[in-house]
Parts: C-alpha cells; sequence; structure tokens
C-alpha cells in the first residue's frame, strides 16, 4: 500500500536509525530441496538469483520441515513449536490466538510486521503480524478438516490427478494472479519504507509465495526455458503394490491408484513445475533488486524457506504428505554478510527452528513460562557445532493414525501405529529404498545389520517415550469432529467469511487536493530532493542531481 503522503517527511536516513536490521523472509510452497541446483548439481531447474543468493549466504543442506502439509508446517514455524502441541492438525486447524509467534517477539523489539502473501491461516489471519498486505489464496474457515471417522472415503477437496493431467504452459492463472499481488504489495512495501521519515521502525516482511504449488502449470516465458531440456523422469519407480502403506493410501487419497501417467505426463507436470521454480527465481530476483535500489541490502537479514517439498513422480508420488525427502526437504538460507560468513551447515536443522533463531538475532529471549520445541540455529549460522536433531509431526490427508519421524545423524526413523515402521541410513542410501527397521522381524547377520537393529531399538523407545499416540489420536478425532459440526452449521444461512481483507485507503495515495502537490511528488520520490532538487543521499548530505 502507498505512503500516507500527509504524514511523510524529508529524510536523507533510508533505513531506520536505531541499528536494529530490517528482516525480508521469503517463502516459497512446496518448494522441493533435493530438485534445487544449490543441492543437487544434477538439478535441471534454472535458479540464477536463488543460486547467487546461496552463495553468499549460510546454507543449510539438511533442513526440514516439521509437518509435511501447508499449514500444520507454517503454524509450527511461526510458533517454534511442533503440531502436536498447538493443535495444528490439518489444512483447516485453528491454532490459539494466544500462542506467541516470532511475529509477537519481532513487535515486543519495535519492528514493523508485514505479511505479504500465504500462510493458511484459519480463524486469526494476523498472529501478530501488524499489517497483512494480501489476502490469503486459501480459506481461512474450516472447510478442509479431515475425517478419520471415514477413512475411506475421499473428500472432494483432496489433491487429484488433473494437475498432472492437465500440465502445461498457460497464459495466466489464479495462482499467478496472486503470487503477481503479492509482489507487487511486497516491493511497494520497501519503497513505502524507505520514504517514511527518519524515525522509521525496522521492518520483518513476509513475502510468501504460492509457486511452485501444483497445479503443475505456467506462462510460456517461463515453459520454454525448458525447450532444450530432455526433462528427467524419476529416479525411483516403485511398482505399486511394492510401496509403504501409507505410500498406497496416499495414491488413494489423491485418486491417483488408477492412473498410470505416461512418460510425457510426467515430463509435462515436471517441465510446468521447473518452470514455477524459475518463475519463484525470477520474483526473488526482483526482491533483492528493490533492497538494492532502495538502499536497503546493507541492513536487511534475508531469510529463504519453504513449508515442505512434492514428490514429482518419485516412488509414484506427488504433490507432499510424506516423509520421503522430496516431500520433507526445505532449502533454507540465511544471508547477512555483516555478521555472517557464506558457508554450507550440514546438521540437521527445521524451519521450528526459526521463530528462536529469531529471537537471538534481535536480541528477544523467548518467554521462558513458554519453552519451545525449536532451537536456535546461531552456533550453525557462526560456523559452530549445533544442535543435529529433526522431529516431524503429520495427521494430515493420507493418514489414520499419527505420523510421526525423528531425523539425527545420517538416520531417519518413520513412525505410525497403523503402519509398518521405517528407518533408513541417509548416507548410505539417499533413495530411502533399504528399510533398515526390516531387522525387528529377520535376525542380522553382520554388524553393520546388528548396528541397524540397534539404532532402530533405541529410535522405537525414544518415540514411546516421547508421543502417546492413543492420547493424540482422541485429540486429533476430537478434533475433527467439532470442526466438522460447527463448519456444517456455518454453511447454513448467511455465510460471515473468515477471510483476511486487506484495507487499501485509496484516499490518501496518489494525487488528491488534500496534499500540497509539489509536496507530494517530491516526498514520494526516492532518492529524496529538497526543494531546489538537490539529492539528500543516505549520509543527509545534499549532492546536485544536476548535469
Amino acid at each position: 500500500m502507498a505512503p500516507d503522503l500527509n504524514s511523510i517527511v524529508d529524510s536523507g536516513v533510508p533505513n531506520g536509525s536505531k541499528g536494529e536490521p530490517n528482516i525480508l523472509y521469503i517463502m516459497a510452497d512446496q518448494l522441493a530441496a533435493p530438485q534445487l541446483k544449490m543441492y543437487n548439481p544434477d538439478s535441471q531447474i534454472k535458479t540464477p538469483n536463488l543460486d547467487r543468493l546461496a552463495e553468499r549466504s549460510v546454507q543449510f543442506d539438511s533442513a526440514y520441515c516439521p509437518s509435511p502439509l501447508c499449514a500444520p508446517s507454517r503454524m509450527s514455524m511461526i510458533t517454534g513449536l511442533l503440531p502436536m502441541k498447538i493443535g495444528a492438525f490439518d489444512n483447516a486447524s485453528q491454532i490459539n490466538s494466544e500462542i506467541p509467534t516470532y511475529a509477537h517477539y519481532l513487535r515486543t523489539k519495535g519492528y514493523h510486521t508485514a505479511l505479504a502473501g500465504k500462510m493458511h491461516f484459519v480463524g486469526d489471519q494476523l498472529h501478530g503480524y501488524e499489517t497483512r498486505l494480501t489476502s490469503d489464496i486459501y480459506p481461512g474457515d474450516f472447510g478442509w478438516a479431515v475425517n478419520w471417522d471415514e477413512p475411506e472415503t475421499r473428500l472432494e477437496w483432496y489433491h487429484n490427478a488433473s494437475s498432472i493431467l492437465q500440465a502445461g504452459p498457460c497464459g495466466r492463472s489464479n495462482q499467478l494472479d496472486y503470487d503477481e499481488e503479492v509482489m507487487y504489495r511486497s516491493t511497494q512495501y520497501l519503497w513505502d519504507h524507505v520514504r517514511e521519515g527518519p524515525n522509521k521502525r525496522p521492518f520483518a516482511l513476509t513475502v510468501s509465495l504460492t509457486h511452485p504449488h501444483d497445479p503443475y502449470t505456467i506462462t510460456k516465458k517461463y515453459w520454454n526455458l525448458y525447450d532444450d531440456v530432455d526433462i528427467a523422469l524419476p529416479k525411483v519407480r516403485m511398482a505399486k503394490e511394492d510401496l509403504d502403506t501409507h505410500s498406497q493410501r496416499l495414491l488413494r487419497v489423491c485418486d491417483l491408484w488408477e492412473q498410470d501417467f505416461t512418460d510425457d505426463q510426467i515430463k509435462r507436470a515436471k517441465r510446468a513445475y521447473y518452470g514455477s521454480v524459475s518463475y519463484v527465481d525470477d520474483c526473488i530476483g526482483r526482491l533483492l533488486q528493490t533492497l538494492e535500489d532502495a538502499g536497503l541490502t546493507e541492513d536487511t537479514i534475508i531469510i529463504f524457506s519453504g513449508d515442505h517439498g512434492d514428490m514429482l513422480g518419485e516412488r509414484g508420488l506427488w504433490y507432499k504428505m510424506s516423509y520421503f525427502e522430496s516431500s520433507v526437504r526445505v532449502p533454507l538460507l540465511v544471508n547477512y554478510p555483516k555478521w555472517f560468513q557464506p558457508h554450507r551447515v550440514t546438521q540437521n536443522v527445521s524451519t521450528l527452528d526459526l521463530l528462536p533463531t529469531i529471537c537471538d538475532l534481535i536480541g528477544v529471549k523467548p518467554a521462558p513460562y513458554l519453552p519451545m520445541d525449536g532451537v536456535s540455529m546461531m552456533p550453525h549460522l557462526e560456523g559452530k557445532t549445533g544442535n543435529d536433531t529433526v522431529y516431524a509431526e503429520y495427521t494430515g490427508e493420507g493418514t489414520v493414525r499419527p505420523m510421526m519421524m525423528i531425523r539425527r545423524g545420517p538416520w531417519k526413523y518413520i513412525t505410525c501405529p497403523a503402519d509398518k515402521p521405517q528407518l533408513y541410513n541417509l548416507d548410505k542410501d539417499p533413495q530411502e529404498l533399504d528399510n533398515l527397521a526390516r531387522f525387528v522381524e529377520i535376525e542380522p547377520q553382520t554388524e553393520e545389520e546388528k548396528q541397524a537393529k540397534a539404532v532402530f531399538e533405541k529410535y522405537e523407545a525414544e518415540a514411546k517415550a516421547r508421543w502417546d499416540f492413543d492420547s493424540i489420536t482422541e485429540k486429533v478425532l476430537l478434533s475433527q469432529r467439532s470442526r466438522r459440526l460447527v463448519w456444517d452449521a456455518l454453511k447454513i444461512g448467511a455465510f460471515t467469511s473468515w477471510d483476511h481483507d486487506p484495507v487499501d485507503d485509496g484516499r490518501q495515495k496518489y494525487i488528491r487536493s488534500t496534499i500540497p502537490l509539489d509536496d507530494l511528488e517530491r516526498k514520494a520520490r526516492f532518492p529524496y530532493v529538497d526543494t531546489h532538487g538537490y539529492e539528500i543521499n543516505k549520509g543527509g548530505v545534499i549532492s546536485s542531481t544536476r548535469s
């Protein structure tokens, strides 16, 4: 939104004068880390802006989401708490407004917190953000609640095969409409910030794009980037009958069990996804260029990540909702050369860790009476040894009981009362093909197999101590039933939406007779000029702009 031009005063300082760094947090939706060139040298995806940013940043090579679904992942990310603690069970879950988010902590330090784009809030549409620049692309109500009481029923809003069957180029799409608004509002916000005056607060702007989330379609500009690329087929092709039981449920939930996609259909879907990632890369470039043009680069911490990944046909699976790497692993970069030298971090971290990390960055201690699950990544940022354990929890589509993950060192452990457990050594088995949990049923023969059994038994004991699966199941069922009842009632009669409706006051922008015209034009210009047309630079020194 444009600034209130009645309140703008002359200033030669484009950034806040208190010394706190600004924060720009860029999120992409459904962006799979293993598919990106900065993690995979064989990647076919063209991301020049992201690659350059990665070279200048602290790059986390093993970052995970707290839940492989949009809303639970995001709710945990903003609170630093795992989904089961805050009731973030699925994409229609409402977390309590009394739970502090990183936006609340930032505001206690004087930051102006703004959100442009998707966050998938249900109910409360702000959760600590002072300003929300756009509405959300997804509904803020209970309409998408999962139903464990009828596990065989496929709800009409679930994913289906259309994203793959209809993949290809487009002239425009719902998602492009949305992200273009997000980009306009975000860049305008940055320009408004530098024109605000000398006593401005530092900003913490979250820009959350919905791309490259399915449907798999993108404009020809980005589709054509891959004219000369023979899109690689998935590395892991498996018969449906050989999949683990959760993956089999996902195929049925997403209406994919009866589908046998041709190689061409798979390549078209992946090509559109690649093009969508390149579109996100362009958006990143636009934001970074705006920071540069507005003189904000030097004083802004840049964080880049995502909410979860996309299987993109690996194992025959699409979208997210599983704990395999392409679904649960996310990109994560932190850029602030003033404080952190570029380097790579190989330890396991989670976007759950962002809240305590942000608190450390701005010098705020999280409330001691509100213990959080996230662990600060400051040691990692400083090149030291840090936390190496990640927990994740999932009770969304495709589940019938809670499904949990522990990631530590080379190991990934997955457990659910409805399914056989899984254990993978990702150092030796990056494609997750050798389930070492089998040694609970068959006698190990080698020392390596005996070690795997011992590791598995250790994780089994840890999971049993950490999660009360029966209690969690009852909590999830109660929440689902309550939300279905409320939602069915709210659909009767007049419907009052909970979706955010951003205020855009056209009376206080552009040319209005209540604002002196010369002052308006001069104060809305950046860099600033005085009444004689001389530019006022960052240090407040007047220099001639005339040749």
